[in-house]
């Protein structure tokens, strides 16, 4: 863990997939929510309790020098010699992208360790993130994949919409991100993350909703459904391995995140690789493999989108 000085209270570090955005991992076994991974690096806590990494000045570290912090323009379609149904494959499609976190959280402690309900108890608004050992925050992945994610998927004639519209600020908090997938009617969701596990342990894996006696119930399987789709499809796109240290076959289930508990439509969380380890970080850090991130996840959608609806 990055260790420097912040002028608020230490943050929280999160790696969702074996520490979690919102808690304590839960295996594809069905073990209880409680009982986090034994090879978890940095158990996420509210932002209160652990540090956040940050550059010399105390500012929060964005990402290398070649990052796309901001993309907004869309292309038409791909060519007007395709027919409608062929250049605009999603016509008609709604897709909710949630970057997680933001990069302001970490000066708005006290914002963002306020406590939510997310049905079965109550969590964290949010925390900061994780970040590679030299600074390259989640935060800042996680914006520019998203970024890429809606272009692409814009391209392909969907309407998008993303939980939050800026990188420099704080929140939303997790049950607001869940209910701008609800309001939106989004028939799939997709909330995008990097994992903060020890070093040795890398890959990327998929968290899937389970039922709870609550919202996400009636979509569980769907939710499900849309995990299978992306996996294979971000597998085949980037060469990524599964990951060595939770799910199997890079999937795994869970009950105690908001963004999932509070769903109502088809959603899932994917730990893009582990940013603490060397080789996943390099991907992360690469511009060009962002990109490759982002069209693998926007295949994955397109596959599950026309497959199921």
């Amino acid at each position: 863990m990055i260790r420097r000085p912040l002028a608020a209270a230490a943050l929280a570090l999160c790696g969702v997939g074996a520490v979690a955005c919102g808690g304590a991992a839960v295996s594809d076994t069905g073990a209880s929510d409680a009982g986090a991974s034994a090879t978890t690096a940095q158990i996420e806590r509210p932002a209160a309790t652990q540090k956040h990494a940050s550059d010399a000045t105390g500012q929060a570290a964005t990402g290398p020098a070649d990052s796309e912090m901001d993309i907004t323009t869309v292309p038409g379609t791909r060519t007007a010699a395709l027919s409608d149904a062929t250049a605009k494959p999603l016509a008609g499609k709604t897709v909710v992208i949630d970057p997680g976190h933001n990069g302001g959280n970490y000066r708005h402690t006290k914002e963002i360790n306020r406590l939510v309900n997310i049905s079965n108890q109550k969590k964290a608004c949010d925390t900061t993130g994780t970040s590679t050992n030299d600074g390259y925050t989640e935060a800042a992945f996680t914006w520019d994949v998203s970024n890429k994610l809606a272009k692409l998927l814009k391209a392909r004639g969907a309407t998008v919409k993303l939980t939050r519209s800026r990188h420099t600020e704080w929140g939303p908090c997790i049950d607001q991100r869940a209910a701008i997938g609800n309001k939106a009617n989004a028939d799939a969701a997709i909330s995008i993350h990097g994992d903060g596990a020890a070093a040795h342990l890398r890959g990327f894996h998929i968290i899937m909703p389970k039922k709870i006696g609550g919202p996400v119930d009636a979509v569980v399987d769907d939710s499900a459904r849309l995990g299978k789709a992306v996996r294979d499809a971000f597998r085949r796109g980037t060469g990524l391995p599964y990951s060595n240290y939770i799910g199997r076959q890079a999937l795994n289930y869970r009950s105690d995140l908001g963004g999932l508990n509070l769903s109502r439509v088809p959603k899932i969380f994917i730990e893009c690789g582990n940013m603490r380890n060397p080789t996943d970080a390099a991907k992360f850090k690469d511009r060009k493999f962002r990109q490759r991130m982002a069209k693998a996840l926007a295949d994955g959608l397109e596959n599950y989108l026309l497959a199921t609806h």
